[in-house]
């Protein structure tokens, strides 16, 4: 790994030879590649190629930035991430997990005849302070692809910081509509569902359990994810018969929801959606069962994560609520990266663990489809894209939007004599893609206008 530190770098000597023109750049990309895909090589570029954010790749080593919360509300959210991270690297290099296997494209020594390193930049859940870290990465630390956030605010930011830059961002916990809605970029792939996708996924599980024509209230993140969460509820559980009576907006990071919980209980409702995440989550659902308010409605957690189910425990028996991805899938694959996680960390991965580790093969497999990291021609391995996520089934990652079309697994919290250490909640159904998607002239897509390639 790369420290945080550094001096003048590659980038900005590409960008002096610019300033004296394109000439001298096109010298530069010509001269630097090695041998192989591409046309010149390697990955690192060069003949075929001209230099565009920071390819060409130089050297004996590429370098991968990741961006996860290290401080804030969610950085139990970060470190997973940052462990899977860590590990899918180890398996690029040395071999392991997913890589030679269910990637089959992926040999274990680098890619594209490189080894790879990486930097870490703290996001703090703040778009400004992400920004900062992945600029860093971007001009200092030379990283030719940035992956990460477990904030929809976050993942817009650093989206619109990966197009400017011809830098490829690889989304991770991402799950407000606009980060492939009117905020998408040509740059941004994601594969995490959306918000959505969320709510058409919890309708017939909520409306078997609970029946029709209920009340509910939301209370909800006050930013773009929360937001897009409430929407996104109120739009499909309305159309299945369901009235919002009310919502709320809480502060992101807010520790007691006492004085929010009160409307709630004044509101007369039958069900209420908690779209918090992370530690709010906890909090909140916590606190909601400890004002008795479980005792009287249902209560819905429309994004689950590990730290909720692991703070929460108490009070999160029969709620439901969705997850990025869950060790009770059955699938060998899914298993492999489970015993593989286990193994390196004596603890089960959460969710965004898997989500994480599938972003870094997911672009180290593009470029060696590519045959070269030159940025324009890895986005279009992606877009269109037809594969098998693993335990999920078959995805599409969608050229219109950089939406992948994927499963969405529905999560009950398990009675607490049932729960273990990271089995917490039980899989009540994994949701096909089919029954949860969209097309490209609708919802989110329809606001979507991904921008230039760069090399146009």
């Amino acid at each position: 790994m790369a420290d945080d530190n550094g001096s003048r770098s590659r980038r900005d000597v590409l960008k002096a030879a610019g300033a004296a023109g394109s000439v001298g750049i096109a010298g530069l990309a010509g001269c630097t590649g090695g041998s192989g895909g591409g046309g010149s090589g390697d990955g690192g570029g060069g003949e075929d190629y001209p230099s565009l954010g920071n390819f060409p790749v130089e050297g004996d080593t590429a370098t991968f930035g990741f961006t996860v919360p290290q401080t804030g509300s969610y950085q139990s959210e970060g470190q997973s991430e940052l462990q899977a991270y860590e590990l899918a690297v180890d398996h690029l290099n040395n071999g392991g997990g997913w890589v030679g296997n269910e990637f089959s494209n992926l040999s274990g020594d680098g890619v594209l005849g490189k080894q790879i390193d990486y930097v870490i930049g703290d996001t703090a859940t703040d778009p400004d302070t992400a920004r900062n870290a992945a600029s860093r990465m971007i001009n200092r630390d030379d990283v030719i692809m940035f992956t990460g956030g477990s904030s929809t605010s976050v993942a817009i930011a650093l989206e619109g910081l990966a197009q400017q830059e011809k830098v490829l961002y690889q989304c991770c916990l991402t799950h407000g509509n606009g980060t492939t809605g009117e905020d998408c970029r040509r740059y941004g792939f994601r594969e995490m569902f959306n918000a959505y996708m969320t709510a058409q996924a919890l309708v017939p599980p909520a409306t078997e359990a609970y029946g029709d024509d209920l009340r509910f209230f939301q209370l909800y993140a006050d930013y773009s994810w929360g937001q897009s969460v409430q929407s996104s509820m109120k739009q499909f559980f309305e159309e299945a018969g369901w009235t919002e009576v009310g919502n709320v907006a809480t502060p992101l990071g807010t520790s007691d929801f006492s004085s929010y919980l009160s409307q709630v209980q004044s509101a007369n409702v039958d069900v209420l959606f908690l779209d918090e995440y992370g530690l709010d989550g906890a909090n909140s659902l916590k606190q909601a069962v400890s004002q008795g308010l479980k005792d009287q409605i249902e209560i819905i957690v429309p994004l689950y994560n590990q730290l909720v189910a692991n703070n929460a425990k108490q009070a999160i028996p029969g709620v439901l609520g969705t997850t990025a991805w869950d060790p009770g899938i059955d699938d060998p694959s899914a298993d492999s990266f489970a015993q593989a996680f286990q193994d390196e960390y004596g603890s089960p991965p959460a969710g965004v663990a898997q989500l994480a580790y599938a972003q870094v093969l997911q672009y180290a497999a593009a470029a060696e489809r590519a045959g070269t990291f030159y940025p324009p021609e890895i986005i279009r391995q992606f877009e269109g894209y037809e594969y098998d996520n693993i335990g999920l089934g078959q995805e599409v990652m969608r050229k219109c939007d950089h939406q992948a079309q994927r499963a969405i697994p529905v999560v009950q919290g398990r009675p607490v004599d049932e729960q273990s250490e990271g089995d917490l909640v039980e899989l009540v159904n994994l949701v096909p893609s089919d029954q949860v998607g969209y097309e490209c002239n609708s919802g989110p897509a329809a606001k979507c206008e991904l921008g230039e390639y760069g090399d146009e």
